[in-house]
Order: C-alpha cells, then structure tokens, then sequence
C-alpha cells in the first residue's frame, strides 16, 4: 500500500515484490509504534525519500505486525534502515542518526 508516491508500506507478504523486485533502490525502515526513537526519525526519512524521489523510494516495515522479514535480515535493534538495490542487501544504518547519516548512505548507493 502507498502512502505516497515514493513511500510504501513494505510486508511480510509484499517485500519480495516491493523491496527486492524493485528497480529502483528501496530503503526500508523497520519501526514499531512503541519505540521513541523510530518516530523521531520518521519525519527525516520521509523528506530525504520525497527529496530523492526520482532516485529513492522508501518502505516502512512495522516490525510488531511482520515479523518474518525482520528476522530474515537479523533486526535486533530499531530503528534500523537498510537499503536494497537491485534485489540486494547492499547497506544499512542501525539507531536514530543524523539527516547527514541517513543522505551519505543513500548517495553512497544511488
């Protein structure tokens, strides 16, 4: 389900479609509703996402309501953003770090 343009809700069900079919690279943000921190960082991702658009697209997984993809990919901590491009695990950023954390992990990539 999109809630914008370039941001998704990505799923247990959805992420092989989404996530790794995508040709265009996808960070993806693991989160729940209970962690402080998570929403914190939210409102940076999603300008970083929208300011990157035609380069980016952003998935949020709620890591309490799927919780098979998270494992897959060892989350133990959240925030954690890990960017997929070309169906690959290629990078990722664990805790609520700085905008210029979060934009040199993306340019690095696309």
């Amino acid at each position: 389900m999109a809630i914008s343009q370039n941001i998704s809700q990505a799923t247990d069900t959805n992420f092989e479609t989404e996530v790794l079919g995508s040709s265009t690279p996808v960070l993806v943000d693991f989160w729940a509703e209970w962690c402080g921190p998570c929403h914190r960082v939210a409102p940076v991702l999603e300008e970083v996402a929208r300011a990157r658009a035609n380069r980016l697209r952003l998935g949020k997984m709620n890591v309490d309501e799927n919780p098979a993809t998270p494992g897959r990919f060892g989350i133990t901590s959240i925030p954690t953003m890990l960017l997929f491009k070309d169906g690959k695990l290629v990078d990722g950023i664990v805790g609520a770090v700085p905008r210029a954390e979060i934009e040199a992990l993306i340019d690095r990539w696309t």
